[in-house]
Protein backbone atom coordinates (compact mmCIF):
# COMPACT_ATOMS: atom_id res chain seq x y z
CA UNK A 1 0.00 0.00 0.00
CA UNK A 2 2.98 2.30 0.54
CA UNK A 3 3.54 2.57 -3.22
CA UNK A 4 -0.10 3.58 -3.71
CA UNK A 5 0.37 6.38 -1.17
CA UNK A 6 3.59 7.57 -2.84
CA UNK A 7 1.89 7.44 -6.25
CA UNK A 8 -1.05 9.51 -4.95
CA UNK A 9 1.19 12.26 -3.54
CA UNK A 10 3.39 12.44 -6.65
CA UNK A 11 0.51 12.26 -9.13
CA UNK A 12 -1.64 14.92 -7.53
CA UNK A 13 1.33 17.18 -6.86
CA UNK A 14 1.67 17.25 -10.65
CA UNK A 15 -2.11 17.78 -10.93
CA UNK A 16 -1.98 20.80 -8.66
CA UNK A 17 1.00 22.20 -10.52
CA UNK A 18 -0.04 21.58 -14.14
CA UNK A 19 -3.76 20.71 -14.10
CA UNK A 20 -3.24 17.31 -15.75
CA UNK A 21 -0.81 14.35 -16.12
CA UNK A 22 -1.76 12.95 -12.71
CA UNK A 23 -3.05 9.73 -14.26
CA UNK A 24 0.13 9.20 -16.25
CA UNK A 25 2.26 9.58 -13.11
CA UNK A 26 -0.06 7.49 -10.92
CA UNK A 27 -0.33 4.64 -13.41
CA UNK A 28 3.37 4.72 -14.29
CA UNK A 29 4.37 4.29 -10.63
CA UNK A 30 1.93 1.42 -10.02
CA UNK A 31 1.65 -0.42 -13.32
CA UNK A 32 4.84 -2.42 -12.71
CA UNK A 33 3.14 -4.21 -9.81
CA UNK A 34 -0.62 -3.90 -10.42
CA UNK A 35 -3.13 -4.38 -13.23
CA UNK A 36 -4.67 -1.40 -15.00
CA UNK A 37 -8.16 -2.69 -14.27
CA UNK A 38 -7.41 -2.11 -10.56
CA UNK A 39 -5.38 1.07 -10.97
CA UNK A 40 -7.77 3.06 -13.18
CA UNK A 41 -10.84 2.94 -10.88
CA UNK A 42 -8.81 3.96 -7.81
CA UNK A 43 -7.18 6.86 -9.66
CA UNK A 44 -10.59 7.87 -11.01
CA UNK A 45 -12.12 8.10 -7.53
CA UNK A 46 -9.03 9.84 -6.13
CA UNK A 47 -8.94 12.38 -8.93
CA UNK A 48 -12.64 13.25 -8.93
CA UNK A 49 -12.52 15.75 -6.02
CA UNK A 50 -9.30 17.32 -7.32
CA UNK A 51 -10.94 18.15 -10.65
CA UNK A 52 -13.89 19.68 -8.81
CA UNK A 53 -11.55 21.76 -6.62
CA UNK A 54 -9.47 23.11 -9.52
CA UNK A 55 -12.49 23.77 -11.77
CA UNK A 56 -14.21 25.71 -8.98
CA UNK A 57 -11.04 27.61 -8.05
CA UNK A 58 -10.55 28.76 -11.67
CA UNK A 59 -14.27 29.00 -12.54
CA UNK A 60 -13.96 32.59 -13.80
CA UNK A 61 -11.82 31.27 -16.68
CA UNK A 62 -14.28 28.59 -17.86
CA UNK A 63 -15.33 28.86 -21.52
CA UNK A 64 -18.12 26.53 -22.59
CA UNK A 65 -17.04 26.70 -26.25
CA UNK A 66 -13.80 24.98 -25.19
CA UNK A 67 -14.84 22.42 -22.59
CA UNK A 68 -18.35 21.40 -23.71
CA UNK A 69 -17.53 20.02 -27.23
CA UNK A 70 -14.48 18.20 -25.87
CA UNK A 71 -16.48 16.71 -23.01
CA UNK A 72 -19.11 15.38 -25.42
CA UNK A 73 -16.51 13.76 -27.70
CA UNK A 74 -14.66 12.24 -24.76
CA UNK A 75 -17.88 10.55 -23.60
CA UNK A 76 -18.28 9.00 -27.06
CA UNK A 77 -14.83 7.44 -26.81
CA UNK A 78 -15.27 6.27 -23.21
CA UNK A 79 -17.38 3.19 -24.01
CA UNK A 80 -14.94 1.34 -26.31
CA UNK A 81 -12.07 2.28 -23.99
CA UNK A 82 -13.79 0.81 -20.93
CA UNK A 83 -14.78 -2.36 -22.81
CA UNK A 84 -11.16 -2.86 -23.83
CA UNK A 85 -10.01 -2.33 -20.24
CA UNK A 86 -12.43 -5.01 -19.03
CA UNK A 87 -11.66 -7.65 -21.66
CA UNK A 88 -8.15 -7.10 -23.05
CA UNK A 89 -4.95 -8.94 -22.12
CA UNK A 90 -3.14 -7.02 -19.36
CA UNK A 91 0.30 -7.44 -20.93
CA UNK A 92 -0.96 -5.93 -24.18
CA UNK A 93 -2.49 -3.03 -22.24
CA UNK A 94 0.86 -2.27 -20.61
CA UNK A 95 2.69 -2.31 -23.96
CA UNK A 96 0.14 0.03 -25.51
CA UNK A 97 0.28 2.25 -22.44
CA UNK A 98 4.07 2.45 -22.78
CA UNK A 99 3.73 3.72 -26.35
CA UNK A 100 1.06 6.18 -25.24
CA UNK A 101 3.34 7.60 -22.55
CA UNK A 102 6.24 8.02 -24.98
CA UNK A 103 4.10 9.71 -27.66
CA UNK A 104 2.50 12.07 -25.16
CA UNK A 105 5.90 12.92 -23.69
CA UNK A 106 7.38 13.68 -27.11
CA UNK A 107 4.35 15.80 -28.02
CA UNK A 108 4.79 17.77 -24.78
CA UNK A 109 8.45 18.42 -25.61
CA UNK A 110 7.62 19.65 -29.12
CA UNK A 111 4.73 21.82 -27.91
CA UNK A 112 6.95 23.45 -25.29
CA UNK A 113 9.18 24.84 -28.04
CA UNK A 114 6.35 26.47 -29.98
CA UNK A 115 6.23 30.23 -29.58
CA UNK A 116 2.57 30.77 -30.44
CA UNK A 117 -0.68 28.86 -30.26
CA UNK A 118 -2.26 27.46 -33.39
CA UNK A 119 -5.89 27.26 -34.39
CA UNK A 120 -7.06 23.67 -34.71
CA UNK A 121 -9.61 22.42 -37.24
CA UNK A 122 -12.89 20.75 -36.32
CA UNK A 123 -11.52 17.46 -37.69
CA UNK A 124 -8.60 17.65 -35.26
CA UNK A 125 -11.00 18.47 -32.42
CA UNK A 126 -13.15 15.41 -33.18
CA UNK A 127 -10.14 13.10 -33.51
CA UNK A 128 -8.51 14.27 -30.29
CA UNK A 129 -11.81 14.14 -28.41
CA UNK A 130 -12.65 10.56 -29.38
CA UNK A 131 -9.09 9.27 -28.91
CA UNK A 132 -8.96 11.01 -25.54
CA UNK A 133 -12.23 9.34 -24.58
CA UNK A 134 -10.84 5.91 -25.47
CA UNK A 135 -7.67 6.59 -23.48
CA UNK A 136 -9.69 7.95 -20.54
CA UNK A 137 -11.92 4.88 -20.54
CA UNK A 138 -8.96 2.53 -20.78
CA UNK A 139 -6.33 4.24 -18.62
CA UNK A 140 -7.96 7.43 -17.32
CA UNK A 141 -5.32 9.29 -19.34
CA UNK A 142 -6.29 12.81 -20.44
CA UNK A 143 -2.92 13.99 -21.72
CA UNK A 144 -4.21 14.28 -25.29
CA UNK A 145 -6.76 16.73 -23.97
CA UNK A 146 -3.91 18.65 -22.39
CA UNK A 147 -2.17 18.79 -25.74
CA UNK A 148 -5.26 20.35 -27.32
CA UNK A 149 -6.46 22.62 -24.51
CA UNK A 150 -2.95 24.01 -24.16
CA UNK A 151 -3.25 25.35 -27.72
CA UNK A 152 -6.60 27.07 -27.32
CA UNK A 153 -6.23 28.70 -23.88
CA UNK A 154 -4.27 31.83 -23.07
CA UNK A 155 -2.77 31.06 -19.65
CA UNK A 156 -2.43 28.38 -16.97
CA UNK A 157 -5.58 29.52 -15.16
CA UNK A 158 -7.75 29.10 -18.26
CA UNK A 159 -6.02 25.82 -19.05
CA UNK A 160 -6.67 24.33 -15.59
CA UNK A 161 -10.29 25.54 -15.51
CA UNK A 162 -11.34 24.09 -18.87
CA UNK A 163 -9.43 20.82 -18.80
CA UNK A 164 -10.59 20.04 -15.26
CA UNK A 165 -14.19 20.73 -16.27
CA UNK A 166 -13.86 18.20 -19.10
CA UNK A 167 -12.34 15.71 -16.66
CA UNK A 168 -15.16 16.31 -14.19
CA UNK A 169 -17.83 15.47 -16.79
CA UNK A 170 -15.88 12.45 -18.03
CA UNK A 171 -15.15 11.20 -14.52
CA UNK A 172 -18.84 11.29 -13.59
CA UNK A 173 -19.75 9.26 -16.68
CA UNK A 174 -16.91 6.78 -16.15
CA UNK A 175 -17.80 6.20 -12.48
CA UNK A 176 -21.31 5.22 -13.60
CA UNK A 177 -20.05 2.84 -16.30
CA UNK A 178 -17.37 1.32 -14.05
CA UNK A 179 -20.08 0.60 -11.47
CA UNK A 180 -22.61 -0.83 -13.93
CA UNK A 181 -20.04 -3.08 -15.60
CA UNK A 182 -18.58 -4.37 -12.34
CA UNK A 183 -15.13 -2.80 -12.68
CA UNK A 184 -15.62 -0.66 -9.57
CA UNK A 185 -16.10 -2.63 -6.35
CA UNK A 186 -16.10 -2.14 -2.58
CA UNK A 187 -12.43 -3.08 -2.21
CA UNK A 188 -11.35 -0.38 -4.67
CA UNK A 189 -13.64 2.15 -3.00
CA UNK A 190 -11.95 1.49 0.33
CA UNK A 191 -8.51 1.85 -1.22
CA UNK A 192 -9.47 5.20 -2.77
CA UNK A 193 -10.79 6.37 0.61
CA UNK A 194 -7.51 5.47 2.30
CA UNK A 195 -5.59 7.40 -0.36
CA UNK A 196 -7.76 10.54 -0.13
CA UNK A 197 -5.57 12.35 2.47
CA UNK A 198 -2.47 11.69 0.35
CA UNK A 199 -4.31 12.83 -2.78
CA UNK A 200 -5.36 16.12 -1.21
CA UNK A 201 -1.91 16.65 0.32
CA UNK A 202 -0.28 16.22 -3.09
CA UNK A 203 -2.81 18.55 -4.73
CA UNK A 204 -2.31 21.33 -2.16
CA UNK A 205 1.47 21.01 -2.36
CA UNK A 206 1.30 21.21 -6.16
CA UNK A 207 -0.96 24.29 -6.08
CA UNK A 208 1.43 25.97 -3.64
CA UNK A 209 4.51 24.96 -5.63
CA UNK A 210 2.93 26.44 -8.75
CA UNK A 211 3.20 29.86 -7.11
CA UNK A 212 6.88 29.65 -6.17
CA UNK A 213 8.54 27.19 -8.59
CA UNK A 214 9.47 27.39 -12.25
CA UNK A 215 6.58 25.48 -13.80
CA UNK A 216 8.44 24.95 -17.07
CA UNK A 217 11.29 23.12 -15.32
CA UNK A 218 8.97 20.85 -13.37
CA UNK A 219 6.91 19.95 -16.43
CA UNK A 220 10.08 19.11 -18.37
CA UNK A 221 11.24 16.74 -15.62
CA UNK A 222 7.83 15.06 -15.58
CA UNK A 223 7.92 14.71 -19.36
CA UNK A 224 11.28 12.94 -19.40
CA UNK A 225 10.27 10.72 -16.52
CA UNK A 226 7.20 9.61 -18.47
CA UNK A 227 9.18 8.88 -21.64
CA UNK A 228 11.71 6.70 -19.79
CA UNK A 229 8.94 4.89 -17.88
CA UNK A 230 7.03 4.20 -21.09
CA UNK A 231 10.09 2.68 -22.74
CA UNK A 232 10.71 0.49 -19.68
CA UNK A 233 7.12 -0.79 -19.74
CA UNK A 234 7.40 -1.80 -23.38
CA UNK A 235 10.68 -3.68 -22.84
CA UNK A 236 9.42 -5.51 -19.74
CA UNK A 237 6.20 -6.72 -21.39
CA UNK A 238 7.41 -7.75 -24.84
Amino acid sequence: MIWWMIAAVLAFFVKGLCGFANTLVFTTVLTFGADNINISPVELLSGYPTNAILAWRERSCLKWKIWLPLAALVLVGNVPGILFLKNADNGLIKIIFGFVIILVGLEMLVRERRLRKTKESKAVLILIGILSGILCGLYGVGALLGAYVGRVTEDSHSFKANICMVFLVENTFRIILYTVWGILNVSLLKKAAVLLPFTLAGLLLGMYAGRIMNEKTVRRLVTWMLIVSGAALIVMNL
